[in-house]
């Protein structure tokens, strides 16, 4: 598992784990270039040595990623780093399929349809661009949240122009896997079609049609066993959409879709006309003339058949055992033949009972309008003797049970007996009846009322929704939380993570709706999990002051270490450089080490020794040493006349280069002390002169 933190390609920042398959772990990462959230699928470490397979994962990655469509998670990137393989995807934010039926148990067959023309569609997509998607199953499809179905995990695709084939090691799931890929065979577009028919079998009844102890056993009942129609345990399953689904899953690929935009055709007709019998037998396409039903004879249907296997036997590579895989086609068509004869009775006795109530409802009428005449006479007097008569009391009829109907069912059966109805605005909860279903009226039924009467009745709103209250999950980990709220029988969704000084890393923050709060169930509870202790940024620190840098540092929470180096450049005082780099993400109190300037560097040197020099070699040997002349000056001395008799600094000390050095010139013996003053005199203005 790749830490949080850690950037791939030096762009993708990996945020978290959401998920993992047989060959790659999902997570979700950022695009720091494009400033956008993505999926990125890891590599796992069993396939990172498989030389050949991380060739074929880049390969096949690479192609699925020139695939861009609004039904397909799409492939943005895919690149190696630190030898990690990885893949970049659109972020999809929704519910696999699989999850969705299981939430449902079944899904009602105009979803089935609406999602399947979704699915395929973006199927069609990645076919026009050559690649078989290979492992076609619920977990491999997302709806999002607004509701879009995605196409997902081209991780075992491959371009239909390669020559490559697949390993058992990445066959796709064995519950949804064709006939031809079980067997290892030549895989091609309609296995992907096989595979949707597999996928809307479990949408319609819950379950996918072969199970077993083991891979192998449920891959034997692929290459061996007939699916069982759905219809029998979805006994209202539209026509056409059964026929599509036994379609997609023959075992002979001749017999199914022959391509996506075949099943898609079929799919939008089944919308509008679910009951129709426009399927086409043995693969074959539908023609231009999509408003005309074709009918053909069982021997021209069994010629056909007898076609299409032939070009199996010239054109591909199916079975082996082809005279024992056509007996077992020709059975399961009579079986289909005779399925679909009894419907076709079916539908014949639902034309001929309409027919007849048609004519009841004529015979009704004539009786009722014969009855007004009745009445009218009677009131008229033409049978009881004279005009004017009245009836002694007006009509009643007994009020019907309307509860359990409709509206549109109860106002039928009001209007045969000239009743009116009412609803009440307000619906109302009701263990009993189903949501818009009566349950209740007045006046009740079994009661007397006269005819035209108005009946006010009750519309349920269903069963009314338990209540639940949102567990407080505030510091809990993220599976502690995930696990108290789902047992709370409430849905948990995940808000964008966040930095908290007080959460630990890996907690929950907040959760909305609060701790407390009454909610239905079945209520989304959306958590905020924290990143840990946002991480300090390292300032700029260069061509600053050490005090300025030191203030700048502590003001984003770190701690400064300085030290000092010469430097011709930079004046003294003044950063130099910085270890850390500026922009950087550390640990708040982390320690950042900068180097502060000392100016330009002093050089030193020895003072030579001027004694018993002249004026002229001790000014020599001062410029030699690198220093200059200071202020010379003169006196009386014992020691000889135009000799160097004392210096400013000491010989041998060290001083900076350039230093002035003054030094005494020796005018000799005092004239004073063994002449008198005249010779004084001369001496003194010697020296002045000197």
């Amino acid at each position: 598992m790749i830490k949080e933190g850690v950037y791939l390609g030096k762009r993708y920042e990996i945020l978290g784990r959401i998920g993992s398959g047989g060959m790659a772990d999902v997570y979700k990462g950022k695009d720091h270039k494009l400033n956008r959230y993505v999926a990125i699928k890891v590599l796992k470490s069993d396939y990172r040595q498989d030389e050949v397979f991380i060739k074929k994962f880049l390969s096949e990655a690479q192609a699925a990623a020139g695939l861009m469509h609004p039904n397909v998670v799409n492939v943005y990137d895919v690149g190696q780093d630190r030898g990690l393989y990885y893949m970049v995807m659109e972020l999809v934010e929704g519910i696999t399929l699989k999850d969705y039926i299981e939430k449902k148990g079944r899904i009602s067959a105009k979803e089935t349809i609406s999602i399947s023309i979704q699915m395929v569609t973006g199927l069609q997509a990645a076919h026009n661009h050559h690649i078989i998607h290979r492992d076609i199953k619920p977990q491999n499809i997302i709806i999002s949240k607004d509701g879009k179905v995605k196409v997902t995990d081209f991780g075992i695709a491959r371009a239909t122009t390669s020559t490559q084939t697949i390993s058992t090691s990445v066959m796709g799931s064995v519950h949804y896997t064709s006939p031809e890929q079980a067997r290892g065979g030549v895989v091609d577009e309609k296995s992907d079609i096989y595979s949707i028919g597999i996928t809307m079998y479990e949408m319609i009844t819950g379950h996918v049609p072969f199970d077993g102890d083991s891979t192998v056993s449920v891959a034997l009942k692929h290459l061996q066993e007939q699916i069982t129609s759905p219809s029998e345990e979805v006994p209202d399953l539209p026509y056409s959409l059964e026929c599509i689904i036994m379609k997609c899953t023959q075992k002979n690929p001749a017999l199914r879709y022959h391509d996506c935009a075949s099943l898609l055709t079929d799919l939008k007709r089944s919308l509008v006309d679910p009951d129709g019998d426009f399927v086409l037998a043995g693969g074959a396409a539908v023609g231009t003339d999509t408003d005309r039903t074709v009918v053909m004879s069982t021997e021209e249907l069994e010629q056909v058949q007898r076609r299409n296997y032939n070009r199996d036997d010239e054109e591909d590579d199916y079975d082996s055992d082809d005279d024992e895989d056509e007996e077992d086609d020709d059975d399961d068509y009579s079986r289909r033949r005779q399925q679909h004869d009894r419907r076709r009775r079916k539908n014949n006795v639902n034309s001929d009972t309409k027919r007849i109530m048609k004519i009841l409802m004529i015979v009704a009428g004539v009786v009722i309008a014969l009855l007004v005449l009745f009445l009218v006479a009677n009131a008229a007097g033409f049978f009881s003797g004279g005009p004017g008569l009245a009836q002694e009391e007006e009509e009643t009829v007994e009020v019907p049970d309307l509860r359990g109907m409709t509206e549109d069912e109860a106002r039928a059966e009001l209007k045969d007996m000239e009743l009116g109805m009412k609803v009440q605005n307000e619906r109302q909860p009701s263990s009993k009846y189903a949501e818009g279903e009566i349950m209740s009226q007045d006046p009740q039924p079994g009661e007397n009322a006269e005819k035209h009467t108005t009946i006010t009745v009750v519309i349920s709103s269903g069963e009314e929704p338990e209540m639940t209250t949102v567990p407080n999950v505030v510091n809990s980990s993220e599976a502690d939380a995930e696990e108290a709220i789902r047992n709370a029988n409430l849905v948990v969704s995940h808000g964008e993570a966040q930095y908290s000084d007080e959460i630990a890393e890996g907690n929950v923050i907040s959760s909305d709706p609060t701790a407390g709060t009454e909610v239905e169930e079945g209520t989304t509870v959306t958590i905020v999990v924290s990143l840990g202790e946002e991480p300090a940024t390292v300032p700029d620190l260069r061509n600053k002051s050490a005090s300025q840098a030191e203030s700048d540092l502590a003001a984003a929470g770190l701690v400064g270490s300085a030290s000092e180096e010469y430097s011709d450049t930079v004046e003294a005082g003044i950063v130099i450089s910085q270890g850390t780099e500026a922009g950087s993400k550390v640990a708040k109190g982390s320690t950042v080490n900068y180097v502060v300037s000392l100016g330009p560097e002093t050089e030193y040197v020895s003072v030579p020794s001027l004694s018993n020099c002249t004026e002229e070699e001790a000014r020599q040997k001062l410029e030699d040493a690198g220093l200059t002349v200071g202020t010379v000056d003169s006196q009386y001395s014992t020691v000889q006349r135009g000799y160097v008799i004392t210096q400013t600094a000491s010989p041998g000390s060290s001083v900076e280069k350039g230093t002035a050095i003054g030094f005494t010139i020796s005018l000799g013996p005092d004239p004073a002390s063994s002449s008198g003053g005249q010779g004084g005199s001369e001496d003194n203005s010697s020296g002045g002169s000197q």
